[in-house]
């Protein structure tokens, strides 16, 4: 087993990019190299920085790629509300993704407050 596999938010975040491919695997043809590629990208990007963070030496490394990975959270969020909005994503397929984005961004919270008290030098 990998470091970052023992990680709920690792976890999470890779169901997740599973469930985006799976549900971009319909857009239209015209949009394989815009919206579609920005999507998976956006929700391909999570699980592998926790997984890079992860074999980093230290917390405050860890931290850094946990915070580009909040990063990548909330472009995925207008992303999913974009393609809800412009038709490519039934309102029920947006809630369940949705819903998974936030689950990963809350255990990725949880994860980089855990890096933080884990960094702090003791006083």
């Amino acid at each position: 087993m990998m470091p970052y596999e023992k990680y709920d938010a690792w976890k999470a975040s890779h169901a997740l990019a599973l469930a985006i491919y799976s549900s971009t695997e319909g857009w239209p043809r015209q949009e394989i190299y815009g919206l579609t590629a920005q999507t998976r990208r956006a929700a391909l990007s999570v699980p592998t920085n926790i997984a890079e963070g992860t074999a980093k030496l230290g917390p405050r490394e860890l931290r850094r790629y946990l915070d580009i990975t909040l990063g990548s959270l909330s472009e995925l969020s207008y992303l999913l509300r974009f393609s809800r909005d412009w038709g490519l994503l039934e309102a029920e397929e947006w809630q369940h993704l949705d819903g998974m984005r936030n689950t990963a961004g809350k255990l990725v919270w949880r994860l980089y407050r855990w890096a933080q008290q884990k960094g702090r030098s003791p006083t």
